[in-house]
């Protein structure tokens, strides 16, 4: 007996160790998913950028397209922030105005990307077989085939509108969205609660739409900040191959316009300040999905990078 009383002692303090060091592992993974002080800098200004684009038709700011407004090339000074471009039009007006479709670029891009693409690598991780290999196929089309080829291809033969421009950006997204759903589902298919409700005898829409879903949709929103980041960049890209909006102007037209070696000499403002606010603006999306993406644990999911 007092053997055994020893022995469920020792029993005891190895569950407390045991309890003690899941408890520390429980706390260090606690402290590294902490969103972080710079996640909500980065917030705060997408939000600040966002409503500069909503709001630019009512700000107290001058036509962007109005000449005159200053001289030539004027250096940036108290009436015109950021300078003024080769037409005397004023930069900081520009800038918000450009802000517009690069924003409705990156946003429509990416909804349209993960409304094909999500659907698409979810059946594809949930049913397997046969179908599975079928929408791989796909998606390693999609892969394969260049992007800057299938941008040119639907742009020329479409024509450069807003619509075409998200549509050709999202087009290029769906192949990596579609993957990186088929991979969650995959790994969130195999969990207990969906062995669950198929004992219980619950339909495969049912499951998929009820338990697969929003299992999906939590780390697929934490890669959407980076998926919009890409978008953006990607208007920027086509802008320099004269593929981006004909009407209106983004930051990528912008760029453009500015990087005239004569231009980037005499006036260099006019292209900085575009690329300063696209690089602060997409920095911020890449910090944030990072920060969301370690905060939710997608790479314990075995798809997220590093």
């Amino acid at each position: 007996m007092k053997l055994n009383f020893i022995t469920t002692r020792r029993g005891f303090r190895d569950l407390s160790s045991q309890d003690e060091d899941s408890s520390k592992i429980d706390d260090t993974k606690r402290e590294k998913r902490k969103i972080g002080f710079g996640f909500w800098v980065s917030i705060v200004w997408m939000i600040l950028v966002i409503l500069a684009a909503l709001l630019a038709p009512i700000l107290p700011i001058s036509d962007p397209d109005q000449t005159g407004v200053g001289g030539r090339l004027d250096s940036p000074n108290w009436d015109n922030w950021f300078g003024t471009d080769t037409n005397g039009r004023d930069m900081f007006s520009r800038t918000i105005w450009g802000s517009r479709i690069s924003l409705t670029v990156g946003f429509f891009a990416i909804v349209f990307g993960f409304a094909v693409g999500g659907p698409i690598g979810i059946v594809a991780g949930f049913f397997k077989g046969a179908t599975d290999k079928l929408l791989s196929i796909i998606i390693f089309i999609l892969f394969a085939f260049p992007g800057l080829v299938l941008a040119l291809l639907i742009i020329s033969l479409i024509g450069q509108t807003l619509a075409v421009v998200c549509l050709t950006v999202g087009i290029i997204g769906v192949a990596p969205i579609a993957r990186l759903a088929r991979a969650i589902t995959i790994s969130t298919a195999e969990r207990e609660f969906v062995a669950a409700a198929r004992i219980l005898g619950s339909t495969n829409r049912r499951i998929m739409i009820r338990e697969i879903l929003p299992n999906v949709t939590i780390p697929m929103g934490a890669l959407a900040f980076l998926g919009m980041a890409l978008a953006i960049v990607g208007e920027g890209g086509l802008a320099f191959l004269g593929l981006s909006v004909e009407e209106g102007f983004s930051w990528g037209k912008m760029i453009v316009l500015g990087s005239a070696s004569r231009t980037l000499q005499k006036a260099p403002w006019v292209s900085m300040f575009p690329i300063g606010i696209m690089f602060l603006t997409v920095m911020s999306l890449n910090y944030a999905g990072d920060r969301l993406r370690d905060f939710f644990d997608v790479r314990e999911m075995g798809i997220g990078g590093g």
